[in-house]
């Protein structure tokens, strides 16, 4: 009887331990996992801000040219709107650079830069817990076309 008795308690005394184990486990384990998310969803940002930079270049090949075979500033803001409209969400301090310059001969260059501060969810929980780190990661990307 003794002996069932000694059995009961070290079942119980593993069942403890175990929930002990993993109470300590999961946190660590989820920020394991999050860590490569976050990273993902910043990188998942870049790439939405060179579409948005591209497509806005694209946008801006196709404007019509005035008398003098110049750009206007009313196109660079449609140019901008065109980018600004397709910039993620995610992103803040958004800003587009629009600019229009010659080539040799006939051709002509536009360059559209694109760019925003992207929140690292894993820096805020390092600032929380008394680390330090960035505010914030810039996200930048810049296309070049050309036009005849």
């Amino acid at each position: 009887m003794n002996r069932a008795r000694e059995n009961d308690t070290k079942q119980n005394s593993q069942r403890g331990k175990a929930i002990i184990e993993i109470a300590l486990i999961t946190p660590l384990l989820l920020i394991a996992l999050y860590i490569p998310a976050d990273f993902g969803v910043a990188f998942l940002m870049g790439n939405f801000t060179q579409n948005a930079a591209r497509e806005g270049a694209r946008v801006g090949t196709g404007l019509q040219l005035d008398i003098n075979l110049n750009f206007a500033d009313s196109q660079a803001a449609t140019v901008e709107t065109a980018v600004s409209s397709r910039m993620p969400a995610l992103l803040s301090n958004k800003k587009v650079t629009v600019t229009f310059y010659d080539g040799t001969s006939c051709m002509k260059f536009i360059e559209v830069t694109a760019q925003g501060d992207y929140n690292f969810f894993l820096y805020q929980l390092m600032r929380l817990f008394g680390g330090e780190a960035a505010p914030s990661v810039k996200i930048s990307r810049t296309t070049e076309m050309r036009y005849t």
